[in-house]
């Protein structure tokens, strides 16, 4: 029996992988076989088994570093949010998937996740991540382009509350695909000055309703701003 071919080759090493994650026999923080006990395991070239793994880490699935030591080698890390985004971002980019539609998907995620983060068992200590986002983001001196980022991150924060990792996942995801539109418009708009003050008012009436748990009026809030902040911006 010859070798497989490439497509073939590559789908085998993903079909290993994510067999032995489910059944437990590869877990978070592994370090995968290297790419000749790989070849030679299934019989394929090593450079079948770099293109697999180099498909791994577009998903998001491991992290391979060069060298020696112990954070070289391909380790497994899990990073969802991160494939997504990418996914996302491309289809955004080549128009397939209307900015509109996200922005849409992101109010409906968010509004859900706002709502059911009042009834969920979160601490002061997981709240406290999106006070201190919150607290960075009244700093006058802040440039823009941080103030975004640390907002997007704000709102994955509080979303997180809810309890439902995809839900959080597909926030953070959505987020990171229209990233460089909003910076993007931000700029060109330089509107950024007057922006800014309503941006931190609706930021702290959302925190304010979902620190007292009313689901309803963070949701309210929520939809408010994403409407108002893409109204101005896009």
């Amino acid at each position: 029996m010859g070798e497989l071919t490439e497509g073939r080759a590559h789908d085998a090493v993903l079909r290993h992988i994510e067999d032995s994650l489910r059944s437990g026999a590869i877990k978070l923080g592994d370090r995968l076989p290297g790419e000749r006990a790989l070849a030679e395991q299934f019989g394929i070239s090593r450079a079948s088994v770099r293109n697999a793994i180099r498909s791994l880490e577009v998903m998001g699935v491991v992290r391979a570093a060069t060298g020696s030591g112990p954070h070289s080698g391909t380790i497994v890390v899990s990073d969802p949010s991160s494939a997504l985004g990418v996914a996302l971002r491309m289809h955004v980019a080549s128009h397939q998937l209307p900015l509109k539609d996200i922005v849409e998907a992101r109010i409906m995620t968010e509004t859900w996740a706002l709502e059911h983060a009042a009834a969920a068992p979160w601490t002061a200590e997981q709240l406290d991540d999106a006070r201190r986002l919150l607290e960075a983001m009244d700093d006058d001196a802040m440039p823009s382009q941080i103030f975004t980022l640390l907002d997007a991150q704000f709102h994955v924060a509080l979303s997180t509350l809810a309890g439902n990792v995809v839900v959080s996942t597909m926030m953070e995801s959505m987020r990171e695909a229209i990233r460089d539109y909003i910076s993007d418009a931000v700029t060109r708009r330089g509107t950024w000055g007057d922006m800014v003050h309503v941006l931190r008012a609706h930021h702290h009436g959302i925190f304010e309703a979902v620190e007292a748990r009313d689901g309803a009026k963070a949701a309210l809030l929520v939809r408010e701003h994403i409407e108002w902040f893409y109204g101005q911006a896009m």
